[in-house]
């Protein structure tokens, strides 16, 4: 947050005064930052870190189909019709009917992570509805400031006063947090947002799921069950046939 507020000063963007455009932002933060995170950190704590990649990459899906519900020019065709319920399906398989057979923790923390990427696409649709005008980097950090109102004062209540006598490889792990993996993201975010739609711009989760695959598998020796990758793979073909791109390349060069 302090590196996006840096920058706003350094650009001189003015800040807003209007007390609806602050609460849009406190909404935002509690869409794309409150609720997603605080349900995807608890969740990860009980699935491997592949898996919920696997399920953030629904958000395309959820966020699909909450664009088409809020904005009329995103309205859902018979070809992402098809793409949303094959995407749906990999989500079921990726889950696993025992899980929902036999609720249990494990369950509980998969439907969790999945309820987190329902957030991310409210607040895609949130974003291009409210803050439509604002700066990215201003929108990024606002919407950063209201999270932090809301969750500085509940870390403090559930977990006390942070330690701040942390290895210097956690620094490091945070300080790549705080300013590439949320500063810099976000930033990107908005900008997308605005040139590309809501719905659009949730696509960009299909590249997360082999990221993540991959580094859970080398650096935490985690690995999948065949079940999750079938998921996956239902999920990838349902967002490319609501992408439409790569097929109506194949169509041209038949």
């Amino acid at each position: 947050m302090l590196v996006l507020w840096s920058v706003v000063a350094l650009r001189r963007i003015p800040i807003p005064r209007d007390p609806k455009l602050w609460g849009a932002f406190l909404v935002m933060g509690l869409l794309n930052n409150v609720i997603p995170f605080s349900l995807m950190a608890w969740g990860q704590l009980h699935i491997p870190s592949g898996l919920t990649s696997i399920f953030n990459a629904s958000t395309a899906i959820f966020g699909i189909v909450v664009a088409a519900i809020v904005f009329a020019d995103e309205r859902l065709t018979p070809r992402k019709l098809l793409g949303v319920g094959i995407g749906f399906a990999g989500v079921l398989t990726a889950i696993g009917p025992e899980a929902l057979a036999q609720f249990d923790t494990t369950s509980l923390a998969q439907l969790a992570v999945v309820a987190g990427t329902l957030s991310y696409a409210c607040a895609g649709a949130w974003g291009r509805k409210m803050l439509g005008g604002v700066p990215p980097v201003l929108a990024a950090a606002s919407m950063l400031a209201g999270s932090s109102l809301v969750m500085a004062p509940l870390a403090i209540l559930v977990e006390g006063v942070p330690d701040l006598t942390l290895a210097p490889t956690t620094w490091a792990a945070i300080a790549y947090y705080a300013v590439i993996a949320t500063a810099l993201a976000f930033l990107l975010y908005y900008r997308v947002l605005a040139m590309a739609g809501s719905g659009n711009l949730l696509l960009v989760t299909l590249i997360i799921p082999p990221v993540a695959i991959t580094l859970g598998a080398l650096v935490r020796g985690e690995s999948l069950y065949p079940a999750e990758y079938l998921g996956f793979a239902l999920l990838a073909l349902g967002l490319s046939i609501i992408d439409g791109r790569l097929w109506s390349r194949r169509a041209t060069t038949v």
